[in-house]
């Protein structure tokens, strides 16, 4: 079996065979029982019977699933995937002060995974080249073939306009507008690159792994040294005509407020994000606080640090609610770094938010009330998102660029 074959079924487009159905299945969900391959792509129990023994026959699939891949918890023993030897995706994450890579197979397993640091106000130019030395070390190290790569992820620091691929207006990388990402990359890195914004390809990672498995309608809402977000319906992220959907952190809330980065004035990331608290707690202790320095002295009782993270949240729960009065989402996966503070930061977010929002927790019963969960992945997630965008999306015609 080689490469061509299975890109050949997750490109096939006209005629949807059962086999390419269900190689297309797999690619996006990752191990899965052949009763779950039959209600997701809606074939009969024969037709998945049939469609299996050809696959494994060709050495396209395989049954049994390993400890390391990422979808094998609570997955049902009897099942099948990919076969790991006839493909591979990364995915690459690009932020404002670092780049990190992750190596992962067509089952879903990763493989290999490292972070870089970099100058702020990084170049296009330096990110491109400083991703291909980091990919070719990771296929070197790990003794991989590149000619299985199927397909490479992006997640950016700004939205990504979904009809030319260019980066539009961010303000975390703001010299990047205009940016034409596969222009840039794919001459770097030798591959196909599809990109997105980060917080889009969180919502992909928790979609497909984490805590919004067979949840097809949700918002995601990350508090980090930045605010964003995405909103997922039917199973797919909502980007917007030109990729800016899901800004959460730029939404304006006091146009007579404090500058932001983006360039606007009262953006709920200037009260939301974590950049002046941690101003606050770098010149309160006389050294540099990271934000995990500050989360760890707030969980230790620090009654300062511990302020910061409840004040933090009132304000991302008051923005958040503008969101839940115009969506009521049944679920909010809340990421980013933030999220490491668990209950001190989730409950006074979950009562800001009700505190602010139209429909309250005591106006409905328990099913009907907006569900609150920390992300599966608070360290890696945009990244792994990115992984999941060459799996959920590779030959997709409706991916445009």
């Amino acid at each position: 079996m080689s490469d061509n074959e299975l890109r050949s079924l997750l490109t096939d487009q006209s005629e949807a065979t059962p086999s390419g159905r269900i190689v297309r299945v797999l690619s996006e969900r990752g191990p899965m029982s052949a009763r779950e391959i039959g209600e997701n792509t809606g074939l009969a129990k024969s037709t998945v019977s049939t469609a299996l023994t050809e696959l494994r026959r060709a050495g396209m699939v395989v049954d049994g699933v390993g400890d390391s891949r990422i979808s094998g918890v609570g997955r049902p023993a009897t099942t099948v995937s990919l076969n790991p030897q006839v493909g591979t995706c990364v995915g690459l994450l690009i932020g404002m002060e670092h780049m990190q890579l992750i190596v992962a197979d067509v089952s879903h397993a990763v493989l290999a995974e490292r972070t870089i640091y970099l100058d702020p106000d990084f170049s296009p130019e330096e990110a491109a080249r400083t991703g291909a030395r980091m990919l070719a070390e990771a296929y070197e190290e790990q003794h991989l073939s590149r000619d299985t790569l199927l397909g490479i992820g992006i997640a950016l620091a700004g939205p990504v306009n979904p009809e030319d691929g260019r980066m539009l207006r961010a303000g975390g990388m703001p010299h990047w507008a205009g940016l034409d990402i596969r222009a840039t990359f794919e001459p770097a890195l030798q591959q196909t690159v599809i990109a997105d914004n980060e917080s889009n390809c969180s919502a992909v990672a928790e979609m497909m792994w984490g805590a919004a498995v067979g949840q097809d309608d949700f918002v995601l809402f990350t508090l980090d040294k930045g605010v964003g977000g995405a909103i997922v319906n039917n199973g797919r992220v909502i980007r917007g005509i030109a990729g800016g959907a899901g800004e959460f952190g730029h939404m304006s809330i006091n146009p007579d407020g404090p500058l932001c980065r983006c360039g606007n004035r009262g953006c709920l990331e200037v009260y939301a994000s974590l950049r002046q608290p941690l101003e606050y707690a770098s010149k309160r202790f006389c050294r540099p606080v990271s934000i995990e320095d500050l989360v760890n002295m707030a969980k230790a009782g620090d009654p300062g640090c511990l302020r910061l993270v409840e004040d933090t949240a009132v304000a991302a729960g008051r923005g958040l609610a503008l969101i839940g009065s115009a969506l009521n989402p049944p679920l909010i996966v809340v990421g980013g770094r933030l999220a490491l503070a668990g209950d001190l930061m989730m409950k006074p977010l979950e009562d800001s938010y009700d505190r602010h929002t139209l429909v309250r927790r005591a106006d409905v019963s328990d099913a009907a009330r907006t569900r609150f969960v920390v992300s599966r992945f608070l360290e890696n997630d945009a990244c792994m998102g990115a992984v999941g965008l060459v799996l959920r999306h590779f030959g997709r015609s409706d991916i445009r660029y």
